[in-house]
């Protein structure tokens, strides 16, 4: 059976050319750790981070390195700034499309350290209006903290506008990159972001367990470390080092994890975020038209390709979501999401709430022909559903 995978909105696949190379480089023939040793492969292992911080920092328009800091995923990341950043009596601004990794530190700061929210609310297709967006920000308000795009149907918000309200208001701009990083060009200086929190294993092509933050000097003593304990640095004190990237980093790093980010980031360089972009707008194209076809009623959200990422959710209108990702799966073998996607505040925006929806998530390996085959095989899984 033919396989094609469509949940590129929750993990990449395959990875970038030289993933698993790199990987196993180091887990067999490298080793050491890095800060820990002054021998040669420790040493060599240390250089790779320090390269990655480099090229995440180059990606992202930031001249801070050391300000790059590694997590496992973008949700500790997530629950890193937020929770050392935001005080009792803070005000926080968001959008209707959020994420979990975003609304559930909020919600739970709301209710153990009195944190304030506003949700901004975004249009039926995931857009946002930004005279709303100033005026949710208020004298209280700490924060600004938004999505670069809905991990549900794609629409992308616009972050550098945005940005731009929150230096004008004197507010802080932190950015979930995790659908846009590695396939739109981001830029935090230009953007007026302050706090930018990306993974590194859905755009940027590489290994599940790594992603981080860039954080701007401004901002490292405005937000407390989350995790304390060894550095390899000042090992002689008891009190965390306020010096980066070490005041964000305890414990034996993700190493192997590194050494694949670092080379899914030179193929991303190599090919170059635009065709990247171009290529994933021209299957997301593909896709929606066919569904025009097949019956547009199940299309959520956009369907353009303008401002949007290659995420596309369709709700199958009299038919049971899960059922259709199963079929599809078992009998065609397409890889796909159903449910809530872990943003039911976006479900709701989008009139999907509590059903959900099927997502497709089409990435740079993705073909013409797979697009067809997954046009077809919906066409197959309805009628026979309807039989």
């Amino acid at each position: 059976m033919r396989k094609v995978y469509c949940d590129n909105g929750a993990t990449s696949f395959p990875k970038a050319p030289g993933v698993g190379d790199a990987i196993k480089e180091y887990v067999e023939s490298v080793g050491g750790n890095v800060n820990r040793g002054a021998y040669s492969s420790a040493l060599s292992a240390g250089f790779v981070v320090l390269e990655t911080r480099e090229m995440l920092a180059e990606l992202f328009g930031f001249d801070k390195p050391e300000n790059v800091v590694f997590t496992k995923n973008i949700t500790e990341s997530m629950n890193t700034v937020l929770k050392g950043l935001l005080k009792e009596g803070d005000h926080v601004v968001v959008s209707s499309v959020e994420h979990n990794a975003v609304m559930r530190p909020l919600v739970k700061l709301e209710q153990t350290r009195g944190v304030t929210f506003t949700r901004v609310q975004c249009n039926k297709v995931g857009e946002i209006d930004l005279k709303d967006v100033e005026a949710a920000i208020k004298e209280d308000t700490r924060a600004v903290v938004m999505t670069a795009a809905s991990n549900v149907c794609g629409t992308a918000l616009p972050i550098k506008e945005i940005g731009k309200i929150c230096k004008e208001k004197n507010v802080i701009f932190i950015v979930d990159a995790a659908q846009t990083a590695g396939v739109f060009e981001m830029n935090m200086k230009e953007m007026n972001i302050d706090i930018l929190c990306f993974t590194g294993h859905k755009g940027l092509l590489g290994p599940q367990g790594m992603g981080g933050f860039l954080i701007t000097d401004e901002l490292v003593p405005q937000v407390d470390s989350f995790i304390e304990g060894g550095t390899g640095s000042k090992s002689d004190e008891e009190i965390q080092p306020e010096y980066m990237p070490d005041k964000f980093e305890s414990g034996t790093p993700n190493i192997p994890g590194t050494y694949g980010l670092h080379a899914s980031l030179e193929y991303i360089k190599k090919v170059g975020i635009e065709n990247i972009h171009k290529k994933e707008m021209m299957l997301t194209e593909r896709f929606i038209k066919g569904m025009e076809e097949i019956d547009q009623r199940f299309i959520v959200g956009k369907r353009d390709t303008e401002n949007r990422t290659a995420v596309v959710s369709l709700d199958f209108v009299g038919m049971d979501n899960g059922i259709i990702c199963h079929e599809l799966d078992v009998n065609y073998g397409i890889s796909t999401r159903p449910g809530m996607h872990c943003a039911p505040s976006a479900h709701k925006t989008l009139g999907t709430f509590p059903q959900g929806t099927v997502r497709f998530s089409f990435g740079y390996f993705n073909t013409e022909e797979d697009i067809d085959y997954v046009l077809n095989a919906i066409k197959e899984v309805i009628k026979a559903y309807n039989e």
